[in-house]
Order: C-alpha cells, then sequence, then structure tokens
C-alpha cells in the first residue's frame, strides 16, 4: 500500500483566541498548495483515496488538487499516529491512500513507518513524503519512493 501524507501548506500564525481549525492559508501557502496538487495529480494512481483533516487550512491545501475528498475527524490536529494509520487502514487498505494533515502528527507516523530512532522528524509545511509497505523475505518493510516540497517544484 501507498501512504501519501501532505502536510497542508502555510498558513496564518494562531492569534489569541482564535480556533485553531479555522486558520487559513497564507497567499504563499495557496500558491504551494496549487504547485503542490499540479505535481500530485500527474503522479496519483487511479483509485487514490484522499483524506482531509477538518481543519480550515488542510481543507484549503486538499482543494488545491480538484479531486473528491473526505474528511476525518481522526486527522485534526494533535491526530495521534494511531488515528493516521486506523484513518488510512495501514498497512491493509488495497488502495493508495493521500492523507493531508498536520506536524507533529505526520512526522510521528513516518518516524514509527521508517523505525526511525527518534519520536518525531520534521516535515515541511506543504511537504509530500510518499511511503509505501512491501514484504522483503518475509519481514515487513515501508520504503520511501518520493519526499518533495512546493520550493523544489
Amino acid at each position: 500500500m501507498d501512504l501519501i501524507l501532505w502536510r497542508h501548506a502555510e498558513a496564518f500564525d494562531l492569534e489569541g483566541q482564535e480556533d485553531d481549525l479555522l486558520r487559513p492559508l497564507t497567499a504563499r501557502g495557496e500558491k504551494h498548495a496549487q504547485r503542490m496538487a499540479q505535481w500530485l495529480d500527474r503522479q496519483l494512481p487511479e483509485g487514490t483515496r484522499i483524506l482531509s483533516s477538518p481543519a480550515v487550512r488542510a481543507e484549503q491545501t486538499v482543494r488545491a488538487l480538484q479531486r473528491k475528498y473526505k474528511v476525518r475527524d481522526a486527522l485534526s490536529p494533535g491526530a495521534s499516529v494511531q488515528d493516521v494509520l486506523e484513518a488510512s487502514q495501514w498497512p491493509e487498505a488495497k488502495f493508495p491512500v493521500l492523507v493531508v494533515g498536520h506536524q507533529p502528527s505526520f512526522g510521528e507516523v513516518a518516524a514509527q513507518l521508517l523505525g526511525m530512532q527518534t519520536d518525531s522528524c520534521p516535515i515541511r509545511k506543504g511537504a509530500v513524503w510518499w511511503l509505501r509497505s512491501r514484504q522483503r523475505e518475509g519481514v515487513d518493510q515501508t520504503i520511501i519512493l518520493s519526499v518533495t516540497t512546493p520550493e523544489k517544484l
């Protein structure tokens, strides 16, 4: 199974008592979301399922792709590794899954799946980490197919 983690693009900072879920993308974030969406549109296999956090910034990011997607509350800011893996049906899903969400959740997912010696790794705003589960000689493995940022496209 392919698990594609797309961190939402740059959003405005939280100010005062503002609800974190309502923070929109900045103009730069919108531009980066569009750039990454164009790249993803060319790369995503047919039948890819797309899931998004309910946060405004995540939905604005995924809407740039102009494909159908489903919102999952389990992918909200602060989601656990287990929340992300269950929502995406890792590693049992029979189809690729693109998940649009947040740090530090995505960094924690990547670190765990890749067997890193740290609890989390930094994932830049707007970046995509494309992971694949496979079995080699009876051992489950996670490999990195691609890591890219909007600035590199």
